[in-house]
């Protein structure tokens, strides 16, 4: 349907010549007029084949087909409702050539899952013991055909669900170089407006979910080497699964949402797959309250499982934001993150005999943990880190800085865990090395702090909707940094929303600088080695174009006006868009621009009276003795 036509520009539209790829269309049986929109593609472009085959409802048997058609020395996967960057096919295969992949992992960009700390930076070549690989089992990867071929790599055909990862996890397992493009959006993978990318039927007894799930185990023990080490690759390959798709249906959201009899039912198809299939060195590598959570799972206890989910969930993540400012034309804060439980309190853990213990309060009343929950490794697992969306996008990028996670103490035999560092965001290298979007672009922590995760948006106590920082100017381009209307921070880039005037009213008025052409403007910072940028600005009634230069010590802008000017005589307010509130003054005679005041300049008693005097020679004479 739609889809196809929403995809099709995405994969017939890439720099990468039209000659030099195929595009394989599988039409899996379809009822539509999908097959007519396929043939029409088709016809119009050579590189475009279009196969038939019966319905089977699922994407194994289609992607197999698709492989067996494919003539390319890779091929990439694309489901019919996403999008490629138009640069993707050339920077993957590129990429992949360049390093001998057998697996090359593309960025995404998504709306389905979180953002994955995979894609943080570009890695030329790693393996599976890179277990961190095991964030990305969706199949919209590069994979080298005569490898695929080599190790008889197929999709499970028919209602085979978590089929993606029984064929990713084979590729890793085989692959000897595996490659991460982590600076360039790939693939834009999002979530339908119909649903219709939801997996609903997720466990139907038709589909054997819990079946698959065992088969991926085996496949996984199989290739690896079993060991009692909680640090070993098996388990950590394990604890995937394990995470995702065993505790999952202890933890909320899913056991507070659903039926409970169904959900019981899952819980105890999730204990039976736990208990024989994986190691014991799986469950005790987990975090503090994960662990807890596989161990009311394998005794078998629902209700204790319940409680503590309906815990949880009342978990918060608080941000923390320091004065923001801008330094060398990066954006700078400093930036705390902590964990508060329901009560808003902080989530803390209790010294008690020589040990710590998981705060009292996060437990009180849940079943099978009256006794507490020891914190043996307050550490495992913890990390923190910043991300950057595009709003209009969908992209996440990561900025500089790293946060470290430490323990805080709160006095008597009470601390807290909290991840604190710095945010270092350069609007002109942020976006895989290259200048972030025009846009706004909103700020967000993601943290996991004893086995609890949440993302959350950089919360700072400026006025809702305000400035958050001055305006920078950097690469050509204003930076406007605000608090939005949830006081959230946001930084808009190139005016997409925010205009340079009405942020920078209160600091204007106050500009005591006088210039010539060009006055400083000492609430905006700049890059030293950045370009100009263009704005619109009114002198009185005439609206022209200026220019933002980067001062030569690159901590101000200047802003130039036109050497000539369509005005009287005289004295004329500068303002930007969206402001009646002047910048600067523009000194006005016989049709030239003098000079640019600020707007709480004060000049002397004699320039007050030259500027009074008739513009005769004698006058002007004074004037270049005196330098004005």
């Amino acid at each position: 349907g739609k889809y196809v036509d929403e995809c099709a520009p995405s994969l017939l539209g890439q720099s990468l010549p039209a000659d030099e790829y195929e595009v394989i269309y599988v039409d899996d049986g379809s009822t539509d007029d999908t097959l007519a929109r396929l043939e029409k593609i088709a016809a119009q472009h050579p590189n475009v084949q279009v196969h038939t085959r019966p319905n089977s409802g699922w994407p194994g048997a289609p992607r197999n087909m698709g492989m067996s058609r494919a003539r390319g020395e890779y091929i990439q996967f694309v489901d019919h409702d996403d999008t490629l960057g138009p640069e993707a096919l050339e920077r993957l295969y590129e990429f992949a050539k360049r390093n001998d992949a057998d697996v090359v992992l593309g960025k995404m960009s998504t709306t389905m899952v979180r953002p994955r700390r995979l894609f943080r930076h570009t890695v030329d070549a790693c393996t599976i013991e890179n277990d961190e690989l095991m964030q990305s089992m969706s199949p919209h990867k590069m994979f080298r055909r005569a490898f695929v071929e080599e190790h008889g790599l197929r999709f499970p055909e028919g209602p085979w669900i978590l089929e993606d990862l029984l064929f990713v996890s084979a590729a890793y397992l085989k692959a000897e170089r595996i490659s991460i493009l982590a600076d360039y959006p790939c693939y834009y993978w999002m979530k339908r407006d119909d649903g219709g990318n939801n997996t609903q039927h997720r466990f139907s007894p038709r589909h054997g979910f819990w079946a698959n799930c065992r088969t991926i185990v085996s496949q996984i023990k199989d290739g690896t080497e079993a060991s009692d080490d909680i640090d070993a690759l098996q388990n950590r390959l394990l604890h995937r699964l394990y995470h995702v798709e065993i505790l999952s249906r202890t933890r909320e959201p899913e056991i507070l949402r659903e039926d409970p009899a169904e959900q019981r039912q899952r819980f105890e198809a999730a204990r039976e797959l736990a208990l024989t299939e994986f190691p014991a060195a799986v469950r005790e590598g987990l975090p503090t309250v994960s662990r807890l959570r596989a161990e009311l799972l394998e005794h078998g206890d629902f209700d204790g499982a319940v409680a503590l989910a309906e815990r949880v969930r009342e978990v918060k993540a608080r941000s923390e934001v320091g004065a923001l400012r801008w330094e060398g034309g990066r954006l700078v804060a400093d930036v705390t993150l902590d964990l508060l439980r329901g009560d808003g309190e902080p989530l803390a853990l209790v010294e008690r005999d020589g040990k710590r213990w998981l705060d009292p309060e996060l437990l009180a009343g849940v079943p099978g943990a009256e006794d507490g929950w020891e914190v043996r490794d307050p550490f495992r697992l913890a990390y923190a880190e910043l991300v950057v969306k595009d709003r209009d996008r969908e992209d996440w990028w990561y900025p500089e800085g790293d946060l470290e996670v430490r323990l805080e103490p709160l006095g008597e035999g009470r601390s807290r865990l909290v991840a604190s560092g710095r945010l270092l965001l350069d609007p002109e290298r942020l976006a895989g090395g290259r200048p972030m979007e025009r846009g706004v672009h909103d700020v967000w922590a993601y943290v996991q702090l004893l086995g609890i995760d949440r993302m959350v948006r950089l919360t700072g106590d400026g006025t809702p909707g305000a400035p958050a920082a001055g305006p920078a100017l950097t690469g050509g381009r204003l930076a406007l940094p605000y608090w939005t209307a949830g006081g959230q921070l946001a930084l808009d880039v190139d005016q997409r929303q925010r205009r340079l005037g009405p942020d920078t009213a209160d600091a204007a008025a106050a500009n005591t600088g006088r210039g010539r052409r060009s006055l400083p403007l000492p609430y905006m910072a700049a890059g030293a080695a950045g370009a100009p940028a263009r704005t619109k600005v009114t002198v009185s009634s005439l609206t022209l174009d200026a220019e933002l230069i980067p001062a030569p010590d690159g901590t101000t802008a200047e802003l130039r006006l036109p050497a000539r000017l369509a005005l009287p005589a005289g004295r004329h307010p500068v303002t930007l868009p969206k402001t009646d509130t002047p910048v600067a003054h523009a000194v006005v005679r016989d049709g030239a621009l003098l000079r640019l005041e600020g707007p709480a300049y004060e000049p002397g008693t004699g320039r007050r009276l030259l500027d009074s005097v008739a513009d005769n020679g004698q006058v002007r004479r004074v004037r270049r003795r005196l330098g004005r």
